[in-house]
């Protein structure tokens, strides 16, 4: 099973897609700056004036263009399991997975690419996107699944997993990949008022994604978390900063342990 979060969503779909890891990457390289392509000071007045600053429709359609014919698949016709997190406008969260027999069968008739969008569309970031209401259901207007206390979807995969699914929990090895943090952050308070409220903003998020590891740790007997330091905290929407990540993730990569990561 592969489960994920915006990113996380967009990686683990990829990977059942299919692609392989180069593929992705390109995606980051070559896609995420046409898509957010606006200088902070138009981003910040397109965020006052609409809401948003990109458009997730975007996204949408770069990944029908790398998918080739998974960019028609249901979710039900992904060969891996998966578990992508978004959130309705209503606040409703959504557990975007196939059709099983002991889940409730509600989305595995979806676009995959469009659920994967919605997992994407982080508020102020990027627009809510619509997710089309195949097989009689009505999902509708879907945002970041990270504002639903699912930025790190790990708990909900092992419920997933051992409560709607066959996984034994005593036989099955949970990973939780991070997407780094900066010590900086940790250790120098905020100042003024954006500062404030991007602290309580980030621990409203944050704080929600170390809590769920925390309850799968506790909960379930093999679950690892890996996450990875980084120089200086990256905008969501810098992609000027994707070769620095390129490069730092090159280096954690070559001296990852996957025999011992891999034990149980």
């Amino acid at each position: 099973m592969l489960a994920g979060t915006s990113a996380g969503a967009l990686t683990a779909a990829s990977l059942a897609a299919g692609l392989p890891a180069s593929d992705i990457v390109r995606f980051y390289e070559e896609d995420a700056p046409k898509i957010f392509n606006q200088s902070p000071a138009v981003a910040w007045t397109k965020r006052l004036a609409l809401g948003h600053a990109f458009d997730s429709d975007k996204i949408a359609a770069v990944l029908r263009k790398r998918f080739g014919a998974a960019g028609d698949w249901t979710l039900n016709d992904s060969p891996i399991r998966l578990l992508l997190c978004a959130c309705g406008v209503n606040g409703h969260v959504r557990y975007f997975t196939q059709d099983r027999p002991k889940n409730a069968r509600k989305y595995g008739k979806l676009s995959l690419v469009e659920c994967i969008t919605a997992s994407a569309a982080a508020p102020t970031y990027l627009s809510p996107f619509y997710v089309s209401p195949l097989g009689g259901q009505l999902v509708g207007w879907s945002v970041d699944g990270g504002i639903a206390n699912c930025a790190n979807p790990v708990y909900r995969a092992c419920v997933e997993a051992f409560c709607y699914d066959d996984f034994d929990p005593a036989e099955t090895l949970v990973i939780s990949l991070g997407t780094g943090y900066t010590k900086d952050t940790e250790v120098n308070p905020a100042r003024g008022f954006i500062g404030e409220l991007t602290l309580v903003l980030d621990s409203l998020l944050y704080n929600a994604g170390r809590q769920q590891t925390e309850d799968a740790q506790r909960h379930y007997p093999h679950v690892k978390r890996i996450n990875w330091e980084l120089p200086a905290a990256v905008d969501m929407a810098d992609a000027g900063a994707i070769p620095q990540l390129v490069e730092i993730g090159k280096k954690a990569a070559a001296v990852m342990d996957w025999s011992a990561i891999l034990s149980i």
